[in-house]
């Protein structure tokens, strides 16, 4: 059975953090567990997090909880291994709510480092919240 495939060892990278306030809108705040917490990212026409990870693996599903209002309407998973580039590995289409939503993913290649691009956000701004993200899969052998 698929798990979380984040740990302490995952380096994760944002495009934006609103008004550089990293204390109270920061990245960490995806991956907390409190329900409290979030990323909120600054405007701006596309935004997106990456995940680098200690060792390959291979993403089975993804998890994500926005605020409505502040989602994203497209998504694009793209996945990168080591002396490559980045490849597209699955199209998914969030809803506009604050529940967890998932996303199965399949067949995807083992990678080193994914990136989630926010294509179209709801907020006329281009400002997307996240409350919770995860990415279960498992180590790539």
């Amino acid at each position: 059975m698929a798990s979380s495939i984040i740990c302490s060892e995952t380096q994760s990278r944002v495009s934006s953090v609103l008004n550089r306030d990293v204390k109270q809108y920061g990245k960490k705040y995806m991956f907390d567990s409190n329900e409290e917490t979030c990323w909120n990212s600054d405007q701006g026409e596309c935004q997106w997090v990456t995940l680098e990870f200690p060792q390959s693996v291979r993403v089975s599903e993804l998890k994500v909880q926005f605020q409505g209002g502040f989602s994203s309407k497209t998504c694009k998973l793209e996945g990168y291994v080591k002396d490559g580039d980045f490849t597209v590995i699955s199209h998914f289409y969030p809803e506009d709510n604050n529940a967890l939503q998932s996303f199965p993913i399949q067949e995807a290649p083992a990678v080193d480092k994914l990136k989630i691009m926010f294509e179209n956000s709801a907020d006329f701004f281009g400002r997307i919240i996240v409350y919770s993200l995860d990415v279960l899969g498992e180590k790539a052998s």
